[in-house]
């Protein structure tokens, strides 16, 4: 028997990732004494915002087949082994432990990009047990998300560098 999960169930996930992001940042801001990396920070915590808040309207529009649950699962077990899995590879590190007592700016992206791409590299691993059918469509869609906040932080370091 293979495995498989509906585009509602990978929405899921991805709005779980989202607010550890969204933690995340909000502690690193406060970390932070520079009124700009503070500023920056807070709208990266809006951008994980903004994405949870999209793929919850995304879960809301799905059709009947791509919310449909894979397996009959009545203690939702295996979205529980999703979410454990998801917040094991991005933000769950205690970001205080991750920062130090005088974070820099730098480090805390260079952190917050080795994370955006772990999640990417999840919901690449995940394409393979969403089927087009159950809206393989949305999960592209997420990656290309995090896509951009990839670039975005890059772009940030490389202001730093320059």
């Amino acid at each position: 028997m293979s495995i498989r999960f509906s585009a509602a169930e990978m929405l899921q996930v991805a709005e779980q990732i989202e607010h550890n992001g969204v933690k995340f940042y909000r502690v690193a801001s406060e970390q932070v004494t520079e009124a700009e990396a503070r500023a920056l920070l807070r709208e990266l915590s809006g951008w994980e915002e903004n994405h949870a808040a999209l793929f919850a309207a995304m879960r809301t529009e799905l059709n009947a087949t791509e919310q449909a649950e894979t397996v009959y699962d009545p203690l939702d077990e295996m979205m529980l082994y999703l979410r454990t899995f998801a917040d094991g590879v991005v933000y769950t590190d205690d970001p205080v432990t991750l920062f130090g007592d005088a974070p820099e700016l730098r480090n805390i992206l260079n952190i917050a990009l080795d994370r955006e791409r772990d999640s990417i590299i999840f919901y690449f691993g995940m394409r393979h047990y969403v089927p087009e059918a159950l809206g393989l469509d949305k999960l592209d869609h997420v990656i290309l998300e995090e896509y951009s906040h990839v670039n975005m932080i890059e772009k940030q370091i490389a202001k730093l560098t320059a």
